[in-house]
């Protein structure tokens, strides 16, 4: 089997729909024996045809053909030069601000999900690497931040939980005129909703967990370089650290991915329909979803996104409620974690964001009456049922 680095080395046809790029992959089937479910190769090492040729694959910490067909397809769908799949999220984001020296300084959104706090204060600010966090929402606030060893802009958008919603474009060549890189968390529109890449982007993150995967069944994590640089550094991190998404993992975010346009058309329908009926109710204070008119950045979700995804927050009247909903709640699940199937509900502060300092949370607003939710594929109905019952009963 021949080993292709980029997927622009093989015949892929750019008339296809993001539909059919979803379902059929990069090689979509396996080469060899035609299989049409790309095969799980749960092996540690490869033999080799003779002394000095390789078939392409020598040892599954360096690459696997089931992880190559992910890597390979999510370079497709995000429209980049090079894909590379990792053990988690985290792992994901533990290898690009590898990518920072001694010195250097990263802005960051500054709601951003916990873990990416942690890591960030925890582990590498004890390299001299230094963080600023900003509304990225603001273009003024991130010129005011920027200093003379600022190397990257780390934007999630919309933010986890607050949804706020960046301007890719603006900030990209922000970022290319002082020489930093810009890096976009996609977990939460995947590329069928927005693809930060064509808007200047140099690379875009994932939890490969959430709605790549979509059931709740798998940790993973996704790096889309559209740089030689970047791309040589996450192969450099694969090898090295030994961080790479295993084969069956790798299968089961291919075997997801088959249905991701459905799911994120579903997730944005329910979304958007449970977002309105939470507007209506007493007991909820205020609801964050980057679909409705009014909010502030509403213009730029409409310009560089095709859809607003099935996430939102609120805030309801206390403490109480919180406790009633959590444990009111029936189909719709208290759990943490995203963009599966299932409906979730989570408590940020002592769950996604417990790593940020209280200070922080409160003035962000991820206080003790504020809720996550990640609507799932149920019907509508159901979900506004649940809900109601939990909240009004």
């Amino acid at each position: 089997m021949k080993n292709f680095k980029n997927y622009n080395e093989f015949d892929k046809k750019e008339e296809y729909h993001f539909e059919s790029k979803a379902v059929h992959g990069a090689l979509g089937n396996d080469p060899i024996t035609g299989a049409v479910s790309f095969p799980i190769f749960q092996t540690a090492t490869f033999r080799h045809v003779a002394l000095g040729e390789s078939t392409g694959y020598d040892y599954s910490r360096l690459q696997n053909p089931t992880r190559q067909e992910l890597e390979r397809t999510m370079a497709i769908l995000e429209e980049g030069l090079e894909g590379f799949a990792f053990s988690s999220g985290l792992a994901a984001n533990m290898a690009i601000f590898a990518y920072l020296n001694p010195g250097d300084h990263v802005l960051l959104s500054d709601d951003i999900y916990g873990g990416t706090f942690r890591i960030s204060q925890d582990i590498f600010r004890k390299y001299d690497i230094h963080f600023t966090f900003v509304d990225m929402s603001d273009l003024e606030q991130v010129k005011k931040e920027i200093t003379a060893n600022t190397k990257m802009f780390f934007i999630e958008t919309p933010t986890n939980p607050m949804m706020k919603v960046a301007d890719i474009a603006k900030l990209s060549a922000l970022a290319k005129s002082i020489g930093a890189l810009t890096i976009v968390d996609n977990t939460f529109l995947t590329p069928y909703f927005q693809k930060p890449l064509k808007l200047g982007a140099d690379a875009v993150i994932h939890s490969g967990t959430k709605y790549l995967g979509g059931h709740n069944d798998t940790i993973a994590g996704i790096v889309v370089a559209n740089t030689k640089e970047l791309a040589e550094h996450m192969r450099f991190q694969l090898k090295s650290q030994g961080n790479g998404l295993a084969p069956f993992d790798s299968w089961l975010l291919l075997r997801g991915m088959k249905t991701l346009p459905l799911r994120m058309e579903k997730h944005n329908e329910n979304g958007q329909k449970v977002a309105e009926w939470l507007k209506t109710q007493k007991k909820v204070t205020k609801v964050y979803y980057v679909g409705f008119s009014d909010h502030e950045q509403y213009d730029v979700t409409l310009k560089q996104t095709t859809g607003f995804g099935g996430m939102l927050s609120f805030h309801v009247d206390s403490y109480e409620t919180v406790q009633k909903v959590l444990s009111g709640v029936d189909m719709i699940m208290f759990a943490e974690s995203l963009g599966g199937t299932e409906t979730l509900i989570t408590y940020p502060r002592t769950q996604t964001h417990e790593a940020i300092p209280e200070e922080i949370r409160q003035k962000l607003g991820i206080n003790e009456t504020f809720l996550r939710l990640s609507v799932g594929i149920e019907h509508a109905e159901d979900i506004i049922r649940d809900l109601d019952r939990a909240l009004n009963s």
